[in-house]
């Protein structure tokens, strides 16, 4: 049913996608899929890289560690972005087709009053990628 399982992953919160990365990994171990874990940086130094290069280096390795601890295939793709904050949905929409995701497992957060005003990524992605996307909480 499903060959290709982008996830996207804040490395900056990594411990908190636990939840979307064990689905995603069910997942891809249920249907023999390849997961690709997808992230958008900064083009300037951030907290988890100095350079665009070196945060798709730590990206591949959380991929690779994952296929290891997870006994699945992974793959990772990384995106460097002037501002992330304001680029992230559209990149993530790009992702989708460049990776040839035929399902996203997405992360996302309870909701609260700021939904009302600001959109979470997870409901824009949802509501404008034309393959399925499961948002886990």
């Amino acid at each position: 049913m499903f060959e290709r399982i982008m996830v996207p992953v804040d490395l900056t919160h990594a411990e908190r996608l636990e939840k979307a990365l064990l689905c995603a990994a069910d997942l891809a171990a249920h249907y023999g899929a390849t997961v690709i874990y997808v992230g958008v940086t900064t083009e300037q130094p951030s907290a988890i890289a100095h350079t665009p290069k070196e945060y798709a280096e730590k990206l591949a390795a959380f991929a690779a560690d994952q296929a290891a601890l997870r006994g699945i295939s992974t793959e990772a793709k990384a995106y460097a972005s002037h501002d992330p904050s304001i680029d992230l949905d559209p990149t993530l929409l790009k992702a989708v087709g460049e990776v040839n995701a035929d399902l996203v497992v997405m992360a996302s957060h309870i909701p609260n009053i700021a939904d009302h005003w600001w959109p979470a990524n997870g409901g824009n992605i949802a509501t404008e990628a034309k393959i399925s996307v499961m948002l886990v909480r």
